[in-house]
């Protein structure tokens, strides 16, 4: 049954799965499928000072609002345009004297926009808020205690002069945020640095092997007058080619996990139960978990509990050492680890990636570039033999390891790498994001220097040899 439409696709009764969106055209790899601006959006509370909390780009000196003092923006110009969203948040900070969290915030910005509009701000909204699942009947326990804890806390922030919401649509307001968030990131893509509320975004169901993606666009904010700013908005984009009809799917978590536990971090978060091809098949989880062989002989089996054992918990005490911001006892715990797993475990084996990819983020913060590159390059053999041709995962990954060959000085290596990254970022996030960009700047360059100093460099090394 088709309920709506909304330019290139329709809700439609998705079988057990609830309500979903299909598509009512053909769309290429790289075609934005729809775009749509937040309902509502916040900062993370980590994040307050060093964001703007209107386009949420990262700022060394932002400007903060001179009556809250929480809020933080690029400039006057994008304060100015923020205040429509602001200005009921600003007083309520001030009357409290303090912000509250993340949540809460995000719950009284949803209801302040409703107030204004009601749950549907534009005839392009498929769904309302309304009719979004909150999933509270399905809480364990100790999320229904944090609920209600941030039920109390929104009505001590609530100011008296708003429209009054009763506790149960508050709550239902909460359960949509904790199950159909979104989390926002910077201007590069790089971090996540806040979470808001995309109403048509939320129809569009899970599959761990997805036909999209979601990125995150800033719009355009350097217009002098706010009012010719472009809003922030999800750009849903297809990874490859999809059929007219076909139910259109992003995934909700990383796929580099086995299914099982994939599945567990749905239930948890999500509260469903995948039975998409790759859970349902387990494809892929024999090569999560590979060991080596040698000789047509694989370790037996409780040498590879051994290992998995260690690793498990080697990567709680990389952890530790990590946050602990002692770099050193990381590369240190990196080495042990994988002196334990190479003569074991086969290079696509999640443990492995996992100390790979972190000995390499480590070593190129300290500027160790060489051992990174290596580091990095195995890394990349085992997520190309994992991830979706067309992941975003996949194409950021590939840019930072890049990256670090170029500072090590492996030129061509770095260059083809960007190159694949760049490729990939086309169809992920498309020409017009600043990441595709700079990818664009870094290609640019890296072809300059390979077909005008690489041949003289060539003839130098020639020149010198015995």
């Amino acid at each position: 049954m088709t309920l709506q439409k909304k330019d290139a696709v329709e809700v439609f009764a998705a079988g057990e799965k609830g309500r979903g969106l299909r598509t009512t055209k053909e769309m290429q790899a790289g075609e934005v499928v729809f775009t749509e601006a937040s309902f509502a959006a916040v900062v993370f509370d980590s994040l307050y000072l060093q964001v703007c909390h209107n386009c949420f780009r990262r700022q060394a000196n932002p400007h903060r609002c001179a009556q809250c003092k929480f809020a933080y923006y690029c400039d006057r110009t994008c304060q100015r345009a923020a205040w429509d969203e602001h200005k009921l948040e600003c007083a309520a900070i001030r009357q409290q004297g303090r912000a509250p969290s993340e949540n809460v915030r995000l719950a009284a910005r949803t209801l302040w926009r409703m107030q204004r509009h009601t749950s549907k701000v534009s005839d392009g909204q498929l769904t309302t808020l309304d009719l979004l699942e909150d999933h509270i009947s399905d809480m364990a326990p100790e999320d229904l205690k944090e609920l209600q804890v941030d039920v109390q806390k929104f009505l001590e922030y609530w100011p008296r002069k708003s429209k009054q919401f009763g506790v149960e649509y508050i709550s239902h307001i909460f359960g949509v945020i904790k199950c159909n968030g979104f989390t926002v990131s910077d201007q590069k893509g790089l971090q996540a640095v806040g979470v808001g509320i995309f109403p048509n975004l939320c129809l569009v169901n899970h599959d761990c092997w997805p036909n999209c993606t979601v990125i995150l666009n800033h719009g355009n904010q350097t217009a002098l007058d706010a009012a010719l700013h472009s809003q922030r908005r999800i750009e849903l984009r297809a990874l490859g080619n999809i059929a007219e009809g076909e139910e259109l799917t992003v995934s909700y978590v990383d796929f580099l996990n086995v299914s099982k536990d994939r599945q567990q971090l749905l239930k948890q978060q999500y509260y469903f139960h995948c039975k998409c091809e790759h859970c349902s098949k387990g494809i892929k989880d024999d090569l999560m978990m590979a060991v080596k062989e040698k000789d047509g002989k694989k370790p037996s089996a409780e040498l590879v509990k051994e290992v998995t054992d260690f690793s498990v918990q080697k990567l709680a005490k990389i952890e530790e050492a990590r946050t602990a911001g002692n770099f050193h006892e990381v590369i240190k715990i990196c080495h042990e680890c994988l002196e334990k797993q190479e003569p074991v475990l086969a290079d696509t084996h999640l443990y492995l990636l996992r100390v790979l990819r972190i000995a390499s983020e480590v070593l190129s913060y300290l500027q160790i570039f060489q051992e990174a590159a290596e580091y990095a390059r195995r890394m990349m053999e085992g997520y190309r033999k994992l991830y979706h041709p067309n992941n975003a995962q996949l194409g950021m990954a590939t840019m930072r390891a890049g990256v670090i060959h170029w500072h090590a000085g492996l030129i061509e290596a770095g260059h083809g790498m960007i190159c694949k990254a760049y490729a990939i970022l086309m169809i992920t996030h498309g020409p017009h994001h600043p990441m595709t960009k700079d990818l664009e700047v870094m290609r640019q360059l890296n072809s300059l220097f390979w077909h005008v100093w690489a041949p003289r460099v060539k003839l130098h090394e020639l020149q010198l040899s015995p």
